[in-house]
């Protein structure tokens, strides 16, 4: 299983995501505003990594002696629409609070690899509820989008979680993988995994994914989540909502792969998800080649699919349908 991160020596090493697959380079954390940086710029994306990330970023923070309050606000800012990150980082401070004689810096580290070893588990217990969906006695295939696997998660993944799992039971024919325009998380990084692992995948373009479910080719659509409001509407990586749409209409099965930790109880459907924007060159160019300019350009990183549109929701504890 990749790692895509590590603590030791009060130093937070990050692999770099944006290099991938070409080079693994680890980037060296020493402080919140490292973190933060990296989870801006897409070093370590993938709602339950930046939370991981951001957890250690407030315990460098600790270390350094700096502001808590300052250093949570500049980690919170870095990615809007996920929730993980400041669930994560509220959870370390609120666990300074609750043991307020013992070492705050010990207690943060403490607290920053539990919420890692928890979401391991987690995505353990996802991967057998999602696995059990799927009848004995076929091999499926499996469309995901985006990266949802050990880069994202810090465990062995979410959606990416319950494919694996199914190709340990035999029960995998074929992992279709959205490139993921415009950064291409799933031809860079979900090829990659799986490719490590020995996972039978086909990577086939965005635009691709109706004519593959038209010929029949699509078992399930598995996908991920950033945020899950409280009346199940989903954020997701940008093109979610085109393959809900596109599942419904070839009444295909579309499971959202999520922890608990996804859930934003405070957020009432997806009208109050913030979107976040990305730059024009991310559109604009493929890697250094520059594709078009001079031209304006709308890049919104997520977008919502209607708790409608979704067949069930794979959780650690239990499958909300």
């Amino acid at each position: 299983m990749i790692r895509p991160f590590f603590f030791e020596q009060g130093i937070f090493y990050i692999l770099d995501q944006r290099r991938l697959p070409d080079e693994e380079v680890w980037i060296r954390c020493t402080s919140e505003a490292d973190v933060a940086e990296a989870i801006n710029t897409l070093a370590v994306r993938g709602a339950p990594a930046i939370g991981i990330a951001a957890a250690y970023g407030i315990v460098l923070a600790a270390q350094a002696g700096q502001d808590m309050q300052a250093a949570a606000s500049t980690l919170i800012k870095a990615r809007p629409t996920a929730v993980n990150l400041a669930w994560a980082v509220n959870r370390v401070l609120a666990a300074v609070r609750a043991c307020p004689d013992r070492d705050a810096f010990v207690t943060m580290q403490g607290e920053a690899e539990a919420i890692w070893e928890e979401e391991i588990r987690a995505n353990r217990d996802m991967a057998e509820h999602g696995a059990a969906l799927f009848p004995d006695g076929k091999q499926y295939a499996i469309l995901t989008h985006c990266n949802t696997g050990s880069l994202a998660t810090g465990g062995m993944g979410t959606a990416l979680g319950v494919v694996r799992a199914l190709h340990a039971r035999g029960k995998l024919a074929m992992t279709y993988v959205d490139e993921t325009r415009p950064l291409l998380q799933g031809a860079r990084l979900t090829a990659y995994e799986l490719k490590q692992d020995g996972i039978p995948a086909t990577l086939i373009t965005d635009s691709m994914a109706g004519w593959l479910m038209q010929q029949g080719r699509v078992d399930a659509v598995m996908v991920g989540a950033d945020r899950i409001a409280r009346n199940h509407d989903t954020a997701n990586k940008i093109g979610t909502y085109s393959l809900a749409v596109l599942a419904h209409a070839h009444a295909i099965p579309f499971y959202v792969v999520a922890s608990l930790s996804t859930f934003d109880p405070e957020c009432p459907s997806g009208d109050h998800i913030p979107i976040e924007e990305r730059d024009a060159s991310e559109v604009q160019g493929l890697g250094e080649q520059q594709i078009a300019e001079d031209i304006p350009v709308y890049n919104p990183a997520f977008d919502i699919t209607p708790h409608k549109l979704i067949t069930a929701i794979i959780t650690e504890s239990k499958i909300f349908r």
